[in-house]
């Protein structure tokens, strides 16, 4: 009975110890000023979160719990003398793949033979840790489109062995006729509106070049009577700029459904938010949700967030979702700033983001 009795305890403990649980209570925003977060959870049980912060290149924290991060520096280094890239170093994203870290981000590229404001494009570095240093993997971007392009996001498809990349083409000499712009020009707001729109490619194994046609994915609606022109074109009628974007895209495959996650208006401005649209395809067509925007300011409801936008998508182990996105306070003011806030997808297939949310958030962290 005694060894029984110590079987027991013994096992109990073994149990205790392999499958840790904590309850994680925090309030947003977290103490990071980064744009456009990105945050994994390595295989050494870490979590790391990049982001845009100004810098020649890309800095990470590290965190055990995911509210206390420890700066790891800049782990990747931009503008030297043997790489493409200029300036403008931003929305990093990792992915973990055969052990290796791979990072794909968007800068401004030196071969600019025409002199353009904007001449972004996407490249992709290489590390042995998510600390870094990672490397450039080769000496020129990952592809040239013949037009600036940032925000790269990827979607593994393992059962077929397929790699698709997601970017938005830039705003940047790239006018659209639409009702909106009709509309600008009637009022005299603007004489013309440039918009962003996200494609889809699929790319090589080895990331390094495309393996298709970009497919149009997403893009600002047209017309007035369209149910997400109103908020998808708050920059304009609110006279901010004369922009329109559909930029920051995420994807995720939830119960045979892909959910592209997107953000629209300027990322300067107070209306900056995110929206989704769904599809059967990694490629489309895509259609936008009728529940958009899902996550917007909330001042006109009491509360002191605003420009909520550039966001990613956090599966922890136990299947819990969390939205990672930047926003800003009359506290943090102009400076981009960190939230987290839990997510689902509800049993009709509408994506739902609790937040954003500055009062007291928990959840409970398992670790293997």
């Amino acid at each position: 009975m005694k060894n029984i009795f110590l079987s027991v305890v013994c096992l109990l403990f073994l149990l205790s110890c392999g499958n840790r649980e904590s309850k994680i209570v925090y309030s947003n925003p977290l103490h990071v000023a980064f744009g456009d977060p990105f945050i994994i959870q390595a295989s050494d049980g870490k979590f790391y979160m990049y982001g845009t912060s100004g810098e020649a290149g890309f800095r990470a924290y590290s965190s055990e719990d995911m509210i206390d991060w420890k700066d790891e520096g800049l782990v990747y280094r931009g503008a030297t003398s043997g790489s493409w890239t200029v300036d403008c170093f931003w929305a990093p994203e990792v992915y973990e793949r055969s052990g290796k870290y791979y990072l794909f981000f968007s800068s401004n590229w030196k071969d600019n033979p025409a002199g353009e404001l904007e001449n972004f494009r996407i490249g992709v570095a290489v590390a042995d840790q998510p600390a870094g240093p990672f490397v450039e993997m080769y000496d020129r971007p990952l592809f040239d489109p013949g037009y600036p392009v940032i925000d790269a996001n990827l979607y593994f498809d393992d059962d077929h062995g397929k790699v698709y990349l997601y970017y938005s083409r830039c705003c940047y000499k790239h006018p659209v006729e639409s009702e909106i712009s009709d509309l600008a020009r009637e009022k005299g707001w603007f004489d013309k509106v440039e918009e962003s729109w996200i494609y889809g490619v699929e790319i090589k194994p080895d990331f390094s070049n495309i393996a298709g046609d970009p497919v149009l994915l997403l893009r600002p609606p047209a017309k007035l009577d369209d149910r997400q022109a109103e908020w998808e074109s708050r920059s304009i009628t609110a006279r901010e700029v004369n922009r329109r974007w559909t930029e920051g895209s995420y994807i995720i495959k939830k119960n045979g459904t892909f959910y592209m996650m997107y953000s629209a208006n300027f990322f300067g401005g107070q209306h900056y938010a995110v929206g989704y649209a769904t599809s059967d395809h990694p490629l489309g067509p895509f259609k936008k949700a009728d529940n958009n925007p899902v996550l917007q300011k909330n001042t006109d409801k009491g509360g002191d967030v605003t420009g909520t936008g550039h966001n990613m998508v956090l599966t922890l182990s136990d299947g819990e979702m969390y939205c990672v996105y930047h926003g800003r306070t009359t506290k943090t003011g102009d400076e981009r700033v960190v939230f987290i806030d839990k997510m689902e997808i509800a049993a009709n297939g509408e994506l739902i983001v609790h937040g954003p949310t500055t009062d007291e958030q928990s959840f409970l962290l398992r670790k293997e």
